[in-house]
């Protein structure tokens, strides 16, 4: 009969057995994750540039920036625990309109993280590109939008009665829509950004920025926090990599690393690709050298062929068939005059037989 002690006993047994399994399943269970984070990993160019395309003028994109519902940033510069309010300014200058897209990070301080340049062309087509901040995206890192459907608030631009448009919102005085939220995770967050990415329209990387007359917005005001950690810029970041672009290869790159060793581990097999067939196939040849060979085909089959065909075949062939063909025929072949007798000569009937009779 169980005791109230010797349950308790068997319980703390029985949970101290399970956690001891929890633990090596969680060990034999590799998570892949970036073996680091950035500042540029909280805020995709690309799904600003979805949503600008899909917006019916500044005053709402700047309201898709901010809304809690999407949560499209992810931005927390000044590390207050919530997101920074992101607001947007407008100046025009001959055929471009530039939009600042500025990070609300203190009194009077503000971060500039990108500008949407809006150029019309010498067809009169508008073309849009997004360029990263220097000092978050690292140099010449552009994203270029080409929407399958051209939206409608873009022909505003180039009314003459266009004025451009300034955020009327600052520290401490936000709209009544935005209410902060905690940021997540760098990679929790790159991994939910997606579905805010319109998969119809292509997204382009290039060099070549299409507006180079353009300054940035007060450069030096609105790079409020660079300006007071000049230690966090994105060549002293990563050094040795050039922007974003070149830092998301070097992550792809990693993660495939990861993926071919945890295969490699689990399997006991080399990842059958391009990298890994000069390390196998070595490995191999080496026990079938030429020097490896004559010691052990010349000990089998030299060895067995010529022990039973020589004994054979040499010994009755010319035994039988010479002493057998000589002495019969030569025998049984008539001479020349006989045969032609034998052959053609006729017995003559006895005169005792019978003869036939007609009648």
């Amino acid at each position: 009969m169980y005791t109230p002690l010797k349950t308790k006993v068997i319980f703390s047994l029985f949970l101290i057995f399970i956690t001891s399994i929890n633990s090596m399943i969680a060990q034999d269970v590799t998570t892949i994750t970036a073996a680091n984070s950035d500042i540029s990993d909280n805020l995709d160019l690309e799904a600003v540039a979805s949503i600008f395309g899909e917006s019916k003028d500044l005053e709402d994109f700047e309201k898709r920036l901010n809304d809690p519902d999407t949560q499209l940033s992810n931005l927390d510069l000044n590390n207050d625990g919530e997101v920074d309010y992101l607001r947007i300014m407008e100046t025009s200058e001959k055929n471009v309109h530039s939009i600042s897209i500025q990070a609300v990070i203190g009194k009077d301080q503000y971060q500039e993280v990108a500008v949407i340049d809006v150029k019309k062309d010498s067809k009169g087509q508008t073309q849009v590109q997004v360029v990263g901040n220097v000092d978050m995206y690292g140099p010449n890192y552009y994203v270029t939008p080409h929407y399958h459907i051209v939206p409608v608030f873009f022909t505003f631009f180039w009314m003459a009665a266009y004025r451009p448009w300034y955020s009327p919102w600052y520290w401490g005085y936000h709209p009544p829509y935005f209410r902060p939220w905690r940021p997540y995770p760098p990679h929790v967050y790159r991994n939910n950004v997606h579905v805010h990415v319109n998969v119809n329209n292509s997204y382009n990387r290039t060099n070549v920025r299409i507006n180079n007359n353009t300054t940035n917005i007060n450069r030096r005001t609105n790079n409020a926090y660079f300006n007071n950690n000049p230690d966090k810029s994105f060549n002293k970041r990563n050094p040795g990599v050039n922007n974003r672009s070149e830092l998301t290869r070097t992550r792809e790159a990693r993660i495939k690393d990861v993926k071919s060793n945890r295969d490699y581990k689990s399997t006991g097999r080399p990842v059958t690709k391009p990298g890994n067939k000069p390390a196998t196939r070595p490995t191999q040849r080496p026990n079938t050298d030429p020097s490896a060979r004559p010691s052990t085909r010349p000990t089998t089959k030299p060895a067995t062929r010529p022990s039973t065909k020589p004994a054979t075949r040499p010994t009755q062939q010319p035994s039988t068939r010479p002493s057998t063909r000589p002495s019969t025929r030569p025998t049984s072949r008539p001479p020349a005059n006989t045969h032609n007798r034998s052959s053609y000569s006729r017995q003559t009937p006895s005169r005792s037989s019978p003869r036939r009779t007609r009648h």
